[in-house]
């Protein structure tokens, strides 16, 4: 599994995504638009070593990220705050898949989930309607990699 998380502004929250990323043996982390890269003391505070050891790459433009990982045959899933998109505890993704996760505040852009073969969501029972990046990483991962 690989992950790319989105135009992710808090260094501290890519930290914790490169941390939940060696949590669930995911072979690497794409850090796309505006999102910051290592080295950087936030990014290295919170990932606590993940950042050295999980391999990553910036990449700029997630369309054609997407683009060339569908290329490769691999499956593009996103997650995004929408109920009306599958939860993610009823759905199998391959091994291999790619998963895209968004900022809290916005999500992914419609582009970029149009683009998806697979759009889920993360069922929440409280009265907020989006999870915190990192969180979201951490509770989604877990629920693809432990079915």
């Amino acid at each position: 599994m690989e992950v790319v998380i989105h135009n992710i502004r808090s260094l501290f929250n890519i930290g914790a995504c490169f941390r939940n990323c060696d949590a669930f043996g995911v072979k690497h982390l794409y850090l796309a638009g505006y999102t910051a890269t290592p080295p950087r003391l936030e990014i290295a505070k919170t990932a606590l070593g993940a950042d050295d050891t999980i391999p990553w790459s910036h990449e700029p433009d997630i369309l054609a990220l997407i683009d060339r990982l569908q290329t490769e045959g691999k499956a593009v899933v996103a997650f995004e705050s929408n109920p009306s998109f599958p939860s993610v505890e009823d759905v199998q993704v391959p091994s291999d898949a790619v998963i895209l996760f968004g900022n809290e505040p916005e999500g992914l852009p419609e582009d970029v989930l149009n683009a998806a073969d697979l759009r889920l969501y993360i069922p929440m029972q409280g009265t907020k309607t989006s999870l915190n990046i990192s969180v979201a990483c951490g509770v989604g991962l877990y629920a693809l990699t432990h079915k």
